[in-house]
């Protein structure tokens, strides 16, 4: 192999590699919000996902950008994780339409005839219209020529290839094609494309390099490569990327693998297709569209169990203390015990509302999505002890349970509200920050640390029985120092040392801090009736990060 060939080989490569770049680029940039508007139709049904991931994916002829965005819609709650699956499946199968792309224009046509012209043209709209939809659309249509270009490189540097360096030596038996689906892996992780692993693997069929068997077991290890930018990509990631990424990656490897028992038994049959009769290119591109859908035929019907099983998998901190620890139905026919479990599990929830009230109240170090994160891992929690409470109110129950079952659901709305109250505190840092007058900061930090201290003392111990007085009392010295900071305010307003906006803005925060504070008042006074006086036990705080 020349330093001639060698050159060529590298720089289409290169030259694909950037075409395809900048085509997806200026697609991207061009669909605007018709990328998004595709992938809310994925929310409609799974099937509809499956759809929505083809079309976007062979239209912008990038994978990734649509793996990305539907991430964005998973962590927003717009797709559910099966409806993204079904999004990735589509993802695969629209990748296949950059093979037919080579082998029904690239390796028909004379390049040279259209490239350079797109090129040209594409650079001109690029010119007159620079950050427009034109200029994007030109971008895109300059990337195209350059695709072409490249892959003209890619086939002249492919000629004559066998007479230098036998492919055909290695073999035409499983492990000859066992060695080319490695080599497709190899090349994919290498390159990070496994467009320009399947550009080489037409050009080497249209070359005569290698037989239709190797060259479809190429695209087998190319398709498989691509989960090594899944598994890149899932490093540190949130829960949510981790699940599609793994989805990506069992989906492509149960696909790869049985693609490489079925070629094992085809690829007699495959090799012994006449080139002068058959259009070899067209076929590959076929295989390749086959055995993405038959990968997606194959699974689908398993789509629901591979969902809750990645839902049990990866769980952030948060995920996993939305998870009842001690809500068990089988209990539910000893209302005694099943009492105690909710309050157990009440008494996680309080510990949770109090960490998280005191990182919302703490300004200077809290981060507005975990506290997000957080309330709704609250809010879940919640909701479970909400439907273990009803399903309990369905059994045969003493009147002294019964009566605690209404207070239960009750503390647990304090707690939820507790929640959402500190969820929304972060909108109201920076009119924190911008305080000037050291009066009122200091005012609005001595309400803070009381609200602390009252917060604290609400939550469930195992002394909870006599709490609600304590907090009883704080919560009358709370109010006094709110109506004070909330008098501070008013004057500051009518005197115009403070602006209007900004004052009236401030009420309404502490307003929130009050109601606040109030809420977790009212889960400590009506935690002691929660449970029959016979049947209390002693609430042991375990570990929560055991």
């Amino acid at each position: 192999m020349t330093l001639e060939m060698i050159g060529q080989l590298v720089g289409g490569i290169g030259l694909f590699l950037l075409g395809m770049q900048l085509m997806t680029a200026g697609l991207k940039q061009a669909a605007g919000r018709s990328l998004k508007q595709a992938l809310e139709a994925a929310t409609r049904s799974r099937l509809r996902g499956l759809l929505s991931g083809t079309l976007i994916t062979a239209a912008v002829q990038s994978s990734s950008a649509v793996t990305v965005a539907t991430l964005g819609f998973v962590n927003a709650g717009l797709l559910t994780l099966g409806q993204s699956i079904a999004v990735i499946y589509g993802c695969n199968i629209g990748t296949t339409m950059t093979g037919w792309l080579v082998a029904l224009i690239g390796f028909k046509i004379k390049i040279s005839a259209f490239a350079l012209p797109m090129i040209g043209a594409g650079i001109a709209l690029r010119t007159i219209s620079k950050n427009g939809r034109m200029g994007h659309i030109g971008t895109a249509v300059a990337g195209f020529g350059l695709f072409f270009i490249g892959l003209d490189f890619l086939r002249a540097s492919f000629d004559g290839l066998s007479e230098n360096i036998p492919l055909d030596s290695i073999g035409h038996g499983p492990l000859a094609l066992a060695i080319f689906v490695a080599a497709g892996f190899l090349l994919t992780f290498l390159m990070q494309a496994s467009a320009a692993v399947m550009a080489i693997a037409l050009s080497l069929v249209h070359t005569g390099s290698i037989t239709l068997s190797a060259a479809a077991a190429l695209v087998i290890g190319a398709n498989v490569g691509t989960t090594t930018t899944a598994l890149i990509a899932a490093i540190g990631a949130t829960p949510n990327a981790k699940r599609i990424s793994a989805a990506h990656v069992i989906f492509n490897l149960l696909t790869g693998a049985v693609g490489l028992i079925f070629l094992m038994l085809l690829a007699g049959w495959l090799d012994q297709l006449d080139a002068s009769r058959f259009d070899l290119v067209s076929l590959l591109a076929l295989f390749h569209t086959l055995f993405n859908l038959t990968g997606v035929a194959m699974i689908w019907p398993l789509t629901d169990r591979m969902e809750k099983m990645l839902n049990n998998r990866f769980r952030s901190l948060e995920e996993n203390e939305a998870r009842p620890r001690h809500l068990d139905k089988n209990i539910i026919t000893t209302p005694s015990l099943a009492v105690e479990a909710m309050n157990q599990e009440l008494a996680r929830v309080s510990r949770h509302c109090t960490r998280l009230t005191k990182e919302a109240l703490s300004a200077e170090s809290a981060s507005r999505d975990k506290i997000e994160a957080e309330a709704q891992g609250i809010y879940q929690l919640v909701g479970k002890i909400a439907e273990f409470n009803q399903e309990l109110a369905r059994q045969n129950l003493n009147p002294e349970i019964s009566e605690t079952l209404p207070i239960s659901l009750r503390v647990a709305r304090y707690f939820s509200e507790m929640a959402r109250l500190s969820a929304a505190l972060p909108e109201y840092y920076p009119q924190f920050d911008a305080i000037q007058d050291a009066s009122v900061k200091n005012s609005l930090f001595e309400f803070k640390q009381a609200i602390i201290r009252l917060v604290d003392l609400a939550e469930i111990r195992e002394d909870s029985s006599s709490q609600g007085y304590q907090t009883h009392q704080l919560m009358r010295e709370v109010k006094g120092i709110y109506q004070q900071l909330k008098s501070l305010l008013l004057e500051q307003a009518v005197s115009g040392r403070m602006d209007n906006t900004e004052s009236m803005s401030l009420l309404d925060a502490i307003s929130q801090l009050q109601r606040l504070a109030e809420q977790a008042e009212k889960a400590s006074s009506h935690w002691s009736s929660t449970l029959p006086v016979q049947d209390r036990s002693h609430l042991h705080k375990e570990p929560e990060h055991a």
